[in-house]
């Protein structure tokens, strides 16, 4: 799984990979490294483009004995083991949206670990967040999961799309937090 910032401009601004299946780290290498040079088409609200977080899975398996590797704009495990044409919501920074980004929180620890929280989420067709809540963070009592609701609180989003048109969405979003080096 992958996260970037995609900036109005389509350029990835920031990006990361996280759990990784055993044995997979040269494909998250090799991934980070596309991705850094990687151009989306930008997220748009309202006619204008907006920063927005991409979110997505990378699945790499040999399938009657050749390679098979898909690429999927969401992280939802039942959307990806069937493979359904399926967009995750993307929360957005602009006009309308009080989500700036994601903030390390202060975890009172001195060494700085990398966080992942998982936040059960409803966002309607609209883009707009109806509920949410933290189902886990990685590691626990840290701060984590209060630094993800306190990040989503308000925000907006592009709405989740099935076949080409927004539908609402249950989804899972994972949050994560890294130290700056």
């Amino acid at each position: 799984m992958f996260t970037c910032l995609v900036a109005p401009t389509g350029n990835v601004v920031r990006s990361g990979a996280y759990r990784g299946t055993l044995h997979s780290e040269l494909l998250e290498q090799e991934l980070l490294k596309r991705l850094a040079n990687a151009k989306f088409a930008p997220a748009i609200h309202n006619h204008q483009p907006v920063i927005a977080i991409f979110y997505g899975t990378v699945r790499f398996a040999v399938v009657n004995g050749k390679p098979r590797l898909r690429i999927f704009a969401n992280q939802q495990l039942p959307e990806l083991d069937k493979e359904n044409d399926f967009i995750d919501p993307q929360p957005y920074v602009g006009p309308g949206s009080k989500f700036t980004g994601l903030h390390y929180p202060e975890t009172g620890s001195t060494v700085r670990l990398t966080g992942v929280v998982d936040l059960a989420v409803n966002v309607d067709a609209m883009g707009n967040l109806k509920s949410m809540e933290v189902e886990s963070e990685e590691p626990p009592l840290l701060g984590f999961g209060a630094a993800a609701m306190s990040d989503f609180s308000g925000a907006k989003f592009i709405p989740a799309f099935r076949n080409g048109k927004p539908v609402e969405s249950n989804v899972k979003i994972h949050a994560y937090y890294k130290p700056s080096s």
